[in-house]
């Protein structure tokens, strides 16, 4: 039985290609390019990384973005294996010619490309064979436009792998008036996380028409409570992004701030997003299990984020959900050192459903240590914390710290 495709939105196509960025023998053969096109311009907006240390994808990327004259979309090239950053001057005149040569092949402007790069910092991007591969995917969408399929949203999605164990993507509809509008993405990410606006990249594509100002401000916000909130390992990339492309081929009038439509799209868009970013924490970097992280009863939205986001970047909690010890002595500590409001002696701390300490004291008895050791166990695991002090809550998406996190970033250039 044939395996069913995951659909695209109207007006969008996709290519891939296989450049040989990593080098002869170390991307085993696969396809390291891709390329997002959208058949007329798409309204576009994008989160970056808040890092200092950014790659010239990122500069160039973030310029366009905020140009009134630029910040619509046609295309997006995507590369692994190399990730243009800590490059220089070279670095950015890269970047440009990738955008520049895009532009040529696709017969659209250069200021409607945008570039976006993962892989290995400070090697500078092997032009030689990336131009070729620009080629080779502006064939690829010219040929869609022929008659021919193009690629799939899943080879998309795993040309732009790096650590990945497996390529992470979805799609919803919308409904928008009495049309079915929808949302398809796809993303990377595996180690290296840690948002704030992580290394992950996130692609999102949709027919409807929408307004550039609520465009930016669904997408803002669905990062706000997903990719933001998620850490694999506390490190923050210097190539994230999230763009996301409304090219408006549903045919609805674009929608405005506040209005039903945009309220139904925003909710997906943040669904989405938060799913993806359990993707990714499902996929950290020799992770075995994932685990959330709820606080509530803070005395703010911002504190309460702050505090979920310590507990779980903690390497002694990640280690302990590894190792299934339902330690509460390494979590309490933790919010102590978190810059929030609090009082130790009103925490309380669930493993799952188990209370393992009340009022900032244990809870007696061994049964419930080993109610608390078998939440643990499971593939899915739930830490939540109430500080008892306010009304505002927040979840943090991690995953556990293992061995083979170690081995894996000990042989990442090799």
């Amino acid at each position: 039985m044939p395996v069913k495709k995951t659909p695209l939105p109207k007006g969008f196509k996709l290519a891939v290609a296989r450049a040989g960025i990593k080098g002869p023998g170390l991307a085993k053969g696969r396809n390291d390019m891709a390329l997002i096109y959208s058949e007329r311009d798409a309204a576009l907006a994008g989160t970056f990384t808040t890092n200092k240390v950014i790659g010239a994808p990122v500069v160039m990327n973030k310029q366009k973005a905020r140009s009134a004259s630029s910040n619509s979309a046609r295309a997006i090239v995507i590369n692994s294996g190399n990730s243009n950053s800590c490059t220089g001057a070279r670095g950015m005149r890269d970047v440009r010619r990738m955008a520049a040569l895009s532009a040529k092949h696709l017969g659209i402007d250069e200021d409607h490309v945008y570039v976006c790069s993962t892989g290995v910092i400070g090697v500078p991007m092997p032009m030689g064979v990336v131009r070729p591969g620009l080629k080779n995917l502006a064939e690829g969408i010219l040929e869609g436009a022929s008659g021919k399929s193009g690629a799939s949203v899943e080879a998309a999605a795993r040309a732009i792998m790096t650590t990945d164990s497996y390529p992470k993507f979805l799609s919803r509809t919308v409904k928008i008036g009495n049309r079915i509008a929808r949302v398809t993405a796809v993303c990377k990410g595996a180690g290296m996380i840690e948002p704030d606006m992580a290394t992950m990249l996130c692609f999102v594509m949709t027919d409807i028409a929408v307004e550039k100002p609520a465009l930016k401000s669904a997408l803002k916000a669905a990062v706000g409570d997903s990719f933001n909130m998620l850490t694999v390992d506390g490190d923050q990339s210097t190539s994230d992004c999230v763009l996301l492309m409304a090219n408006g081929a549903l045919g609805n009038a674009p929608l405005k701030k506040n209005s039903v439509g945009l309220k139904r799209f925003s909710k997906a868009l943040a669904g989405m997003c938060y799913e993806m970013a359990t993707m990714i924490a499902r996929d950290g970097e020799g992770a075995t299990k994932l685990l959330q992280v709820v606080v509530e009863g803070a005395r703010t939205g911002a504190q309460a984020k702050k505090a979920a986001k310590a507990v779980a970047n903690s390497l002694l909690v990640k280690t302990a959900v590894y190792g299934a010890d339902p330690n509460w002595g390494r979590i309490l500590p933790v919010l102590g050192r978190g810059g929030i409001f609090m009082d130790p002696l009103k925490v309380d701390i669930f493993i799952g459903k188990v209370k393992i300490a009340s009022n900032g004291l244990a809870v007696a008895g061994a049964a419930a240590v080993k109610r608390a050791r078998k939440e643990l166990k499971k593939k899915e695991v739930l830490i939540r914390v109430d500080l008892k002090v306010g009304k505002a809550s927040a979840r943090a998406i991690s995953c556990d710290l293992t061995e083979e996190y170690i081995r894996i970033n000990s042989e990442y250039t090799t």
